[in-house]
């Protein structure tokens, strides 16, 4: 009788997994991705070797780690972004969990490495930093809380993401880690301006930034001396910024050649939070410029896809993801360049890191899942039903 009234559906063989996935995924920013890895590897047989030297290692050995943490973090990104956004969320919340208890016990089982930050377990072949894989965990249990707040007569789910939010801050300042503070402040800030939140509500936070920023230069030593060494006029050159900025000033246009640069030699950070510089040095500003555009493809392509996202978790939680890597990779070369105070981050999937590389393929997988195609269609088509 049912099939008299609505009629029968014929049984379809299911789309395979691989086909369906390539189809819907943006392979603008899957490019962009796998070009900036490239362009690591590429960097970091060229900034290695001197810190491998240092250390007694073979010339190439943290090359090779590079390659298998990157490969490592490229089978997660393929892997997270063939899932659904309802399976990308329950993970998070539960890597979350997991990364969470992780921060917290930093002071009892951590190592600061003699970098004076709280940051990291040591694994003796390796080191994990928790802050780094908290991130797009936060992001998206954030995003689900702000997305429940728009349902009717749901939880206060900005409240609880805004002390979610504050509480992490207060533990990533603690270690001290500000710049790690600082990402998680703004993702969380740009997914409460897209929620709705009203703009005087953003304007009290930012307020509230500058007794904070006083608080933490008077009790942070390490805190101090680099907003000290950022203020000074008087460019010291024997410092890592000091490297820094004179091999990006050395490399011109085209850079000094491939293996000729120096700055590589003085700088102990030139294989991860100064890797620009390296690149600018024996490149020039034309390779420069072309990892800019590779970040900026990934941030624009990203959001202009979010933007016709119907589904408010998604579109949440993707800008939140895509708006921390875009900053990321903006402080990372502000800092190199001078426009920053030194925050201790790394380029993300150029510079070397165990921590950043994994986690940040695990986000970039998200940002993927969140922003392939899909079939119950975009924001417009509700506004053209509407208009009809």
């Amino acid at each position: 009788m049912t099939e008299m009234v609505y009629g029968a559906l014929p049984a379809h063989e299911r789309e395979p997994v691989l086909p369906k996935w390539w189809q819907t995924l943006d392979k603008w920013t899957m490019t962009s991705i796998l070009l900036l890895f490239v362009i690591g590897i590429m960097l970091g047989m060229a900034a290695s070797p001197p810190l491998a030297a240092k250390n007694g290692f073979e010339p190439f050995h943290y090359v090779k780690k590079q390659a298998i943490f990157g490969g490592a973090a490229l089978v997660a990104m393929m892997l997270t972004s063939m899932m659904s956004p309802k399976l990308v969320r329950r993970l998070s919340v539960l890597g979350f969990g997991v990364t969470m208890v992780a921060l917290v016990m930093l002071p009892f089982f951590g190592t600061d490495f003699g970098k004076g930050a709280m940051r990291w377990y040591s694994l003796g072949f390796a080191s994990l930093q928790p802050s780094e894989f908290l991130k797009p965990g936060f992001v998206v249990v954030c995003a689900w809380m702000m997305a429940a707040n728009e349902e009717i007569n749901g939880p206060p789910g900005r409240m609880w993401s805004f002390l979610l939010m504050v509480t992490i801050v207060l533990i990533l300042a603690l270690q001290p880690d500000f710049g790690q503070a600082c990402l998680i402040l703004f993702g969380w800030s740009v997914m409460y301006f897209v929620s709705g939140a009203p703009m005087m509500l953003i304007g009290g936070i930012l307020l509230a930034l500058v007794p904070a920023a006083q608080l933490a230069y008077s009790s942070s030593e390490h805190f101090a001396r680099r907003i000290d060494g950022f203020l000074d006029r008087s460019l010291d050159p024997t410092t890592q910024i000091g490297y820094a900025t004179n091999a990006i000033r050395e490399g011109g246009l085209f850079g000094v050649g491939v293996g000729e640069g120096t700055v590589k030699w003085s700088l102990p950070d030139a294989h991860t939070d100064f890797i620009i510089s390296v690149a600018a040095e024996e490149y020039g500003l034309i390779l420069v410029l072309v990892i800019i555009a590779l970040y900026a493809t990934v941030v624009l392509r990203s959001y202009f896809r979010l933007m016709r996202e119907r589904d408010p978790f998604i579109r949440l939680a993707g800008t939140g993801l895509v708006s921390i890597f875009g900053v990321q990779a903006m402080v990372n070369m502000g800092v190199a360049v001078r426009l920053l105070p030194s925050k201790g981050m790394t380029l993300p999937f150029v510079s070397y890191g165990g921590s950043s590389l994994i986690a940040g393929g695990i986000a970039v997988g998200m940002i993927l899942a969140f922003t392939r195609s899909r079939p119950q269609g975009e924001i417009g088509d509700i506004l053209r039903g509407h208009v009809r």
